[in-house]
């Protein structure tokens, strides 16, 4: 099942996506809400065989989850980013946070801050927390996870040197989406290919299984420091292949176009403009 959080008609919805259309669900006010109640095996038997009562190119996308309590993000997750970016590898999971300003929907715009031009692509698999909880054990983690959808981590990188807190929380930089798969039709995190390109040319492309630590051991980890909440947003880090550490550096701007395409989730699509 695949769940979408939208704007239709001026009012924010959510509903299960079925081909090019979207059935919304009015039993809860949010995907966020649902979540918290438990309530996706009561969605998918409601919406099952129900015709969509809107298409896709007529709504607005927002973020899967559009104000999620958390996101928590891990870094340098990937051997072969920390080989590109020069980086020692993390003896347990890097984490920093997001704050929810900067989440974009898909078919939205990331917006390149006025004070750079280094604005970089990180294109992550990405975990919607279902059943929250504290000290969860790693081999009940993936119980945790409602689904899976995509997140660009937008990086301003001449700022990120001296913070990574500066450097990651622009507003409009973290596009997330399209929408939330739910985790029974993805078994298995580790067994997924990401994509990036960037106006149409592939700039990043790996297996899921590359990951230093697996979505279980970054779950586990996270609950172990902080409380974790249904619908908080845990973003897995990203491969090889970012601007950054190519020569020379690869940056993004306005009138760009980037996709992150996830096998067994789809494509995020977002154009990048000027800050205003």
């Amino acid at each position: 099942m695949k769940l979408a959080s939208y704007v239709v008609g001026g009012q924010e919805s959510f509903g299960v996506v079925q081909g090019d259309g979207v059935v919304t669900v009015k039993s809860h006010k949010s995907l966020r809400e649902a979540l918290a109640a438990g309530a996706l095996g009561d969605i998918r038997k409601a919406t099952q065989g129900a015709k969509p009562d809107h298409k896709l190119s007529d709504i607005r996308f927002l973020p899967v989850i559009p104000k999620p309590e958390k996101i928590l993000c891990a870094g340098v997750n990937y051997k072969s980013h920390a080989a590109e970016v020069g980086r020692e590898l993390p003896k347990q999971p890097s984490l920093f946070i997001r704050f929810t300003d900067t989440l974009v929907g898909h078919e939205g715009e990331m917006i390149r801050p006025k004070l750079s031009d280094n604005f970089d692509f990180e294109g992550e698999l990405t975990m919607v927390i279902g059943k929250g909880g504290r000290h969860i054990p790693m081999e009940r983690a993936l119980d945790h996870v409602a689904g899976y959808t995509i997140f660009v981590d937008g990086s301003v990188r001449d700022y990120q040197k001296f913070s990574v807190t500066s450097g990651k929380n622009w507003p409009g930089t973290g596009p997330l989406g399209p929408w939330m798969v739910t985790s029974d039709e993805i078994p298995d995190p580790s067994q997924l290919t990401l994509t990036t390109r960037l106006n149409g040319a592939q700039v990043q492309h790996s297996g899921t299984d590359k990951l230093i630590y697996s979505c279980q051991q970054i779950v586990s980890f996270c609950s172990d420091f902080t409380t974790l909440h249904p619908g908080d947003i845990i973003a897995t880090g990203t491969p090889e292949g970012v601007g950054h550490g190519r020569k020379p550096p690869l940056w993004m701007k306005p009138g760009d176009t980037l996709e992150v395409e996830i096998t067994k989730i789809g494509v995020l699509r977002t154009k990048i403009v000027d800050e205003k």
